[in-house]
């Protein structure tokens, strides 16, 4: 095939500029589903990848995605081709060659499906080793960070916009657009805060909403977003650096810095439970190791930690899309529902129960068909 090049050696980030049609050149060494899915989105026509797209330590979902969606994959073709190519030039791949001008300029290894399946299943030989190393990172960070994260992190004052509302915290990790066009009933009804953490801010947007809040590190979220309007808050490592300061200067925004250690998305969990929120429910979450691990975090410290205080109040919604193609018989929705009358009687007298209840006869209206 023959294709205009597009350079970008972070992927979330060529993925925002992206052209369709266009062949990406990265340096991702164990590409994950997000980063792969951003590609796909973008309607990129193949990847060149400088770096090794599964090194086995573990299986990321990166490779295998682009393949069940018709994207080739030439992998680990050397860092030096940043320095042979520039935005725009037109190449051919043509096999395990890259060729310009009829010259050939680098050599890679196609990704086949029989390459992804054997790679995952070393992978998946290698995983409990991998999985002793994150849980003891996980507890060193855990003992580490414990005083910062269950203490009281010095947030701006947005009780007026968070304190006994519900609130809907949207990453954009994979699956996030199922989830919120499932959700969408909940949001109509209960017309919940929308916190947006970095390109969960454009997730909103697309689907229609206006993200009330952004919480990030400012390197995905697109500018229409950042000027939307939304408080933007600023996430900063604990010794005070903030990577997003000076994109926001630039933009001429008005934002707040809050340094604090862990993800963005533990950032915004903390500031909805810090300023009172009655109900969080998380959509994109990152959830188990192989998330953590494609994150390129080798623990999830602050996340655990995280979930350890904000406690019931939180609801992840990561598979509630699932429930929606749940093919349980409508025969049983008569006595579901005769079983929970008395009991949603009572829940939808108390108010702090009353969002519980809209998302449990949405469930059950996914459940039955009725959606």
């Amino acid at each position: 095939m023959q294709g205009r090049v597009r350079l970008g050696k972070r992927t979330k980030e060529l993925a925002a500029v992206l052209h369709p049609r266009e062949i990406a050149v990265i340096a991702h060494e164990d590409l994950d589903a997000v980063g792969a899915a951003g590609l796909i989105e973008a309607g990129v026509m193949a990847v060149i990848n400088a770096a090794c797209s599964l090194t086995c330590r573990y299986p990321n979902l990166g490779p295998q995605l682009l393949r069940e969606h018709g994207v080739p994959l030439l992998d680990n073709v050397g860092d030096s081709i940043f320095d042979i190519l520039a935005d725009g030039d037109l190449v051919e791949i043509r096999g395990r060659r890259i060729l310009r001008d009829g010259v050939t300029i680098a050599v890679g290894d196609i990704i086949t499906e029989h390459v992804i399946k054997e790679r995952q299943r070393i992978a998946r030989l290698n995983l409990p080793k991998e999985l002793d190393r994150f849980v003891s990172n996980t507890l060193d960070y855990a003992l580490k960070e414990k005083d910062v994260i269950l203490g009281d992190i010095a947030f701006p004052d947005l009780k007026d916009t968070l304190h006994n509302k519900p609130v809907v915290v949207v990453v954009r990790g994979l699956g996030y657009r199922e989830d919120l066009k499932v959700l969408g009933s909940y949001i109509q009804e209960a017309r919940p805060v929308l916190i947006g953490v970095d390109g969960g801010a454009d997730a909103l947007i697309s689907s229609g909403l206006r993200p009330h809040i952004i919480v990030g590190d400012m390197d995905s979220v697109s500018d229409n977003a950042l000027c939307s309007g939304a408080k933007l808050i600023a996430h900063a490592y604990p010794d005070g650096r903030c990577p997003g300061r000076e994109r926001l200067r630039r933009l001429d925004v008005d934002f707040h810095v809050v340094a604090a250690p862990g993800t963005s998305e533990d950032l915004a969990l903390l500031l909805a439970h810090g300023q009172g929120a009655e109900l969080i429910v998380l959509v994109g979450s990152h959830s188990n190791m192989i998330d953590f691990l494609e994150k390129g975090r080798p623990g999830m410290a602050s996340t655990f930690l995280t979930r350890l205080k904000i406690g019931p109040i939180l609801l992840d919604a990561k598979k509630v899309s699932e429930l929606y193609r749940s093919k349980t018989p409508l025969g049983m929705a008569p006595v579901v529902l005769l079983t929970l009358i008395p009991i949603l009687i009572f829940m939808g007298l108390a108010s702090p129960w009353r969002h519980y209840l809209h998302l449990l006869w949405l469930q059950l209206r996914l459940i039955t068909g009725w959606f």
